[in-house]
């Protein structure tokens, strides 16, 4: 049995069948899906489109899956340059702060710990425990091990990696680069 199959069953679907579907019907009311075309971040622009026609809820939840695999470290650091730059509207001056803030906030920690002595690599160690410590409630929520936590660090040194690839793959007129094609940054259309 499939999770459609459950969903009937369980009366749990999110739709009628034989009547209009309220998400599609807001979407066709928002423009629908050629209103969004040309963006590089087409679920942040669906998203501002369908607010146009009321509230909308963005959390968590198990029950949704991904339909687009991502198999290991090289496809999610596409993913994530394929659109990092256009989130930061393409400035230059935002660029060096969201670097600068990704470094202050998740690497001079372990920075400390590793090469710092005294007080400067005890504060180090707390404050890479304490991030560790804060990242265990999304950690629970995937099933993934707490472990992971101290990971934080190397993880967001890779982000960062990804969103100045974003950015010097824009500089470079090849920014956004999905399904094969180089997509324009807002306002070249």
């Amino acid at each position: 049995m499939d999770r459609f199959d459950e969903a009937y069953r369980s009366r749990s679907a999110p739709w009628v069948i034989g009547e209009p579907q309220p998400a599609i019907v807001e979407l066709e009311r928002a423009g629908g899906i050629a209103s969004i075309r040309s963006e590089i971040i087409d679920d942040c622009a669906l998203a501002r489109r369908l607010k146009t026609q009321g509230p909308i809820w963005l959390g968590l939840t198990r029950r949704a899956r991904s339909l687009r695999p991502y198999g290991g470290f090289r496809e999610i650091g596409r993913m994530v340059s394929r659109s990092a730059y256009a989130q930061l509207g393409y400035s230059p001056l935002l660029l060096a702060g969201t670097v600068a803030g990704m470094v202050l906030t998740f690497l001079m920690a372990p920075m400390l710990t590793l090469f710092g002595s005294g007080l400067a690599q005890a504060a180090g160690l707390c404050a890479w425990l304490l991030m560790s410590l804060a990242f265990q409630p999304m950690l629970r929520f995937y099933q993934v091990s707490p472990l992971w936590g101290l990971a934080l660090p190397a993880i967001a040194a890779a982000y960062t990696l990804f969103t100045l690839q974003s950015a010097l793959e824009v500089w470079r007129g090849r920014g956004g680069m999905w399904k094969g094609r180089t997509q324009a940054k807002a306002g070249d259309t």
